[in-house]
């Protein structure tokens, strides 16, 4: 009878906690590559275990398109890893809950939203970068690059691939920071100079640099991240920061308006500029939003922060339908299919 009552007690014990700890499940929207969602997941329930995380991936571009058409009937609570252009889009749309999660008074004034509350923080930096697959160019007889406009050169016919941008958020940071440096003009003739040498503009911003370190293209327009990680693994890379300058994009964090899981969605927010998840950033990128607990990545150029242009990005933000629409028109027929 004894056994019966405390197996009872156990089981009513166990019933509750498990009440206790009911998860709530956030839908949230990611451009994050996809390898690292599973850490992301597993770092944050390291401290918030009652909140399961449903993850929506796809590109940059992608979930941007599927943000602005779920506008009236929004099926994210919250949105971690997306560049910051696209957050501002959102921003002016009235899609996102201004936040000011703990510890905002910690961030780098840069990577958070300029209004008070923030509609969006920053979580870290990816930066363009020109990867060279050093085989490759040394069999083909291809100089090094060391610029953007080096690129136009017709020595580099059909060995250069770059992702499109109303695709990828890296290909929408390239287009509209080359704008930036070169000015309008002198921005589209350089475009019009490059796509004499594209291969091929993939959908995937990460892509053209792993078809250099694969051998499938001797140079791929990406970003530091991807081609960091892939000398890591052997891939015979050189990674190029361009003399002009690199544009850049923020991942950002935002809530999305409308919400009927709010505390969760904040608290998310809010882990997502702790300390905690920033070393984790730092893992894979080099400027992160509390730049003074960053330590080097292996591989990564040492000249990046200098090298990033002081990007515009509400300029970026509001010309962006523009932007894209033009380099739809001038280039899109070189683009891989969508599949």
């Amino acid at each position: 009878m004894r056994k019966t009552k405390l197996l009872i007690g156990a089981m009513v014990t166990a019933m509750l906690s498990g009440t206790a700890i009911a998860e709530t499940e956030l839908t949230v929207y990611t451009a994050v590559e996809a390898e690292d969602l599973k850490k992301y997941a597993e770092r944050f329930n390291e401290d918030h275990p009652d909140i399961k995380i449903n993850w929506v991936r796809d590109s940059t571009g992608i979930v941007t398109a599927k943000l602005l058409a779920e506008k009236e009937n929004p099926q994210a609570d919250v949105i971690w890893g997306l560049a910051a252009t696209s957050l501002l889009l959102m921003k002016g749309e009235g899609m996102l809950e201004p936040y000011a999660p703990a510890g905002l008074e910690g961030l780098d004034p840069k990577f958070r939203d300029k209004a008070d509350p923030p509609s969006w923080v920053g979580m870290d930096a990816w930066v363009a970068a020109i990867c060279v697959n050093t085989v490759e160019a040394e069999a083909n007889n291809l100089p090094m690059p060391t610029s953007w406009k080096d690129l136009t050169n017709p020595v580099y016919k059909d060995h250069i691939a770059m992702p499109n941008p109303n695709s990828s958020g890296t290909g929408f940071l390239d287009v509209s920071s080359w704008l930036q440096i070169f000015g309008e003009d002198e921005g589209w003739a350089y475009m019009d100079g490059l796509h004499e040498n594209i291969h091929h503009y993939t959908h995937s911003g990460s892509k053209p640099c792993k078809q250099a370190a694969s051998g499938e293209v001797t140079i791929g327009i990406s970003f530091a991240f991807r081609g960091a990680k892939s000398k890591a693994e052997g891939a015979p890379l050189e990674i190029i920061i361009p003399s002009e300058g690199i544009g850049w994009d923020m991942e950002a964090t935002a809530i999305v308006k409308g919400t009927d899981k709010m505390d969760a969605a904040k608290t998310l927010v809010d882990w997502s500029i702790t300390d905690k998840a920033n070393m984790m950033y730092n893992e894979g990128y080099a400027v992160i939003g509390k730049q003074a607990l960053a330590k080097p990545v292996e591989h990564f150029p040492p000249n990046i922060p200098e090298s990033m242009i002081d990007n515009d990005f509400e300029w970026a933000a509001s010309n962006r339908e523009r932007i894209l629409a033009e380099w739809q028109q001038r280039y899109d027929s070189k683009s891989e299919p969508k599949g």
